[in-house]
């Protein structure tokens, strides 16, 4: 194993590649409605999906870990596959995909600005909002094609969080000293707040229709940061790799 350890996170997601092969797609042809503010917000989400991951590939292999350079391929090829889903359930339900979003070229900049440890900040932002709207769309959608879709890539989002918590916290132990360290992780919390509050603005007419208003929507991504910034800071508490699924789960 590599001195990050991340040799066990390429077998993993190459484990996850297999299964869902083995599982295949959803049953497409059952077609999925939904209320047009809905699709207007997954049509949104979906570009922001739809990445090529070059920039964060060619970070990750400036680090020089073979193993995180090779698990980051096979993270931005799930990220695709949801990008796959998202645009195929787009289809479904008789929706077009949209090329782009002012929103997320912004966050294709920010994402870019620096080097991997910025890039892992705000990929982290990312991955805690997509929890909690995606779990939104699986409980609140009330169609069972939406409902999979959504399991599926909340799944694949969750875990991505102790992948990315893994390289972040080598990155943060880097920087001297732990006041700088927690001072880093308070400007992220920052950070996460305020894309927090604008994903709820832009899609609170979506979140609103699956049950889930502006304000719980952020409460709710402010409170699983805790977690994350301590994962992150605390490098005695073990970040274990997610054990292999068997299934889907939609509930």
């Amino acid at each position: 194993m590599s001195a990050g350890g991340f040799a066990e996170w390429t077998r993993h997601f190459r484990a996850e590649a297999e299964h869902r092969g083995r599982v295949g797609d959803p049953d497409w042809a059952v077609g999925a409605g939904l209320p047009d503010v809905v699709w207007r917000s997954l049509q949104r989400f979906q570009t922001g999906e739809n990445g090529d991951g070059a920039n964060l590939i060619g970070k990750a292999d400036a680090a020089g870990d073979a193993d995180y350079a090779e698990a980051v391929r096979l993270f931005v090829a799930e990220e695709q596959n949801h990008a796959r889903l998202l645009a195929l359930l787009l289809a479904a339900g008789g929706q077009p995909t949209i090329d782009t979003c002012w929103s997320d070229r912004v966050f294709v900049r920010l994402r870019r600005l620096l080097g991997l440890r910025m890039e892992l900040m705000t990929l982290m932002v990312a991955e805690l909002v997509a929890v909690r709207y995606y779990r939104a769309v699986r409980d609140g959608s009330g169609d069972p094609l939406v409902s999979e879709v959504a399991a599926r890539i909340l799944a694949d989002e969750e875990r991505h969080i102790p992948f990315h918590c893994r390289r972040l916290r080598a990155s943060v132990a880097e920087l001297p000293g732990r006041p700088l360290r927690r001072l880093a992780m308070t400007g992220w919390r920052g950070l996460v707040l305020g894309a927090t509050v604008f994903v709820a603005v832009d899609h609170g007419p979506a979140l609103g229709h699956l049950g889930v208003g502006r304000g719980r929507f952020v409460a709710d991504v402010m409170a699983s940061t805790s977690g994350t910034v301590e994962a992150v800071l605390d490098t005695t508490r073990p970040l274990a790799v997610p054990r292999p699924r068997t299934g889907f789960s939609a509930s």
